[in-house]
């Protein structure tokens, strides 16, 4: 069963896709929740090279109008549009992959037990992290990765 935030949500990466595909852009995540001073969207976008603060203001411009035209959202809500940053959760198999090579902490869970793992990400493939870690190179479900964060060395 879907929630009308989770709705919002879906309908927002749908309305917003065009947008992003013209630009070179991806969508991370769209999140729509009620936050201390009040309801916030949060839509966080990607590019290859870096997202430029010019990113963010023409999608915020381009879906604040496509907003307004579709009327999904009934409250008032504050939209931001920003990029992952640096120590970003890695979500989906494609957040993976572009980010083959580097470190990641996961917490795995695994017979009702949660473990946390730090390793080298060295490929994604049907649905497979291979991992390069102390233990080797190891594989693990991306259903069983309950969180995921680039670790970010200075």
């Amino acid at each position: 069963m879907t929630s009308h935030k989770d709705h919002i949500a879906v309908e927002v990466g749908r309305l917003i896709e065009p947008v992003l595909a013209e630009n070179r852009l991806e969508l991370v995540d769209v999140q729509f929740r009620q936050e201390q001073f009040g309801w916030v969207l949060r839509v966080i976008i990607f590019k290859e090279g870096g997202t430029a603060v010019e990113d963010c203001a023409k999608v915020s411009r381009e879906l604040s109008h496509l907003l307004d035209i579709e009327d999904l959202i009934p409250q008032k809500y504050h939209l931001e549009v920003s990029s992952p940053g640096l120590d970003r959760p890695l979500q989906t198999e494609r957040d993976f992959l572009r980010n083959k090579g580097g470190k990641v902490k996961l917490t795995i869970e695994s017979d009702g037990q949660l473990d946390t793992v730090i390793g080298i990400i060295q490929d994604v493939q049907a649905g497979m992290l291979l991992l390069e870690s102390g233990a080797g190179i190891v594989s693990y479900n991306l259903d069983a990765i309950k969180k995921a964060r680039l670790e970010i060395e200075f």
